[in-house]
């Protein structure tokens, strides 16, 4: 019997990504400071600590370790799975390892100073998920997850799954436009200006003639409504039923919501949570949820292909406009304040997962298991 197919791989992977933006940002100023790699294993307690460095260390590693144990539990041969102590180890000796590799690459970031606590911590986070993965298996709550994903999902779901998990991490990251991801042209266009300037390159760059103008309230309405259309449009194309797609339609609908609202709080402050709900972003979201019903009947191929054209036009909307001074201001609070590490673990995704998705629709597409199948 062959290994069960399992999203924990995946998953895993991209949260090592996110761990290791996280870990080495802002990656600037790179140099040899004289002092070995991993000296810091020797180094004494850290004179300043607080509850949220203890627990931002623990947490940031135990998805890891639980995804790690969950899928070397979830590769195996049915018929003869592996020990749980096996399962446990693998995942505390890859997120260990992890964890010294980045330590000591901070040696050379004077930005950034690594510390024994840190890895120790960061360890102890892998050892805790990867013993709550054992946990949930041996109790069979992994496998009840399996059978309600083959009730919900068609078999090819990973990839669309994990593009799920991660739409609402992505949305943490402030957006000029509600649910408007991918907006990345302008910070784009003015980053490789920097990184050609001084260089005959620069003269190569294209020169708009007028500068982005700001989205007038009905494009920012079109806007929020394909960003609220494109993820329901990815769960269809992994889901049969009109009645569960509905279901989750309205479930991606109430968590962009609640996570946008928790975006605005962080920024500024809770009293703001649901100043972004102005008129032309309730409009949009309304008209994205209808929409998001009225083609609960399309088949999967059809939501993938409509779903290609949903992210073309948002991206090409978005991109077409600057972002405002208060987004820029947003933008600085988190990427120079209190949140410079958490930004680093959604920036990314906040301007890549439309990407992402477009490209796996693509792929998905240009598949052999996706194309029509000649009866003999």
């Amino acid at each position: 019997m062959s290994a069960r197919k399992t999203s924990a791989w995946p998953l895993a992977l991209a949260w090592a990504a996110l761990i290791v933006y996280a870990s080495l940002y802002p990656f600037a100023d790179w140099r040899d400071q004289g002092i070995e790699p991993w000296a810091f294993l020797a180094s004494p307690w850290p004179r300043w600590w607080t509850a949220f460095d203890f627990a931002a260390n623990t947490a940031g590693y135990a998805p890891l370790g639980f995804l790690l144990a969950l899928a070397f539990m979830r590769r195996a041969n049915p018929a003869r799975p592996p020990a749980p102590w096996a399962a446990v180890a693998v995942a505390l000796l890859s997120g260990a390892l992890l964890s010294f590799g980045l330590e000591a690459l901070q040696s050379y970031l004077p930005a950034r100073v690594p510390s024994n606590v840190d890895f120790g911590l960061n360890a102890l986070g892998t050892l805790l998920g990867a013993v709550l993965a054992v946990g949930l298996e041996r109790a069979g709550a992994v496998d009840h997850w399996s059978r309600f994903r083959g009730r919900w999902f068609v078999e090819e779901a990973r990839g669309a799954l994990v593009l799920l998990a991660l739409w609402p991490v992505a949305l943490l990251f402030p957006a000029a436009v509600p649910l408007g991801l991918g907006q990345v042209f302008e910070r784009l266009e003015a980053a490789v200006a920097e990184w050609l300037m001084d260089t005959p390159f620069l003269e190569w760059l294209p020169v708009r003639d007028v500068e982005l103008q700001p989205l007038v309230p009905g494009a920012e309405l079109i806007g929020v409504a394909l960003g609220a259309l494109a993820p329901c449009l990815l769960a269809y194309s992994i889901m049969q039923s009109p009645g569960r797609r509905a279901v989750f339609a309205a479930l991606l609908a109430a968590t962009g919501v609640a996570v946008t609202a928790l975006s605005w709080a962080l920024s500024w402050g809770p009293a703001h949570a649901w100043t972004w709900l102005t008129l032309p972003v309730r409009l949009g979201l309304l008209t994205g949820l209808l929409l998001a019903l009225a083609l609960l009947v399309l088949p999967r191929r059809g939501c993938a292909a409509l779903l290609l054209l949903v992210l073309v036009l948002q991206l090409t909307l978005l991109n077409q406009a600057p972002a405002n001074a208060y987004f820029t201001h947003t933008l600085q609070t988190w990427e120079q304040g209190r949140f410079i590490r958490f930004h680093g673990l959604v920036q990314w995704l906040g301007w890549l997962w439309p990407y992402a998705a477009l490209a796996y629709v693509l792929v998905r597409a240009s598949s052999r298991d996706a194309r029509p199948r000649i009866v003999q």
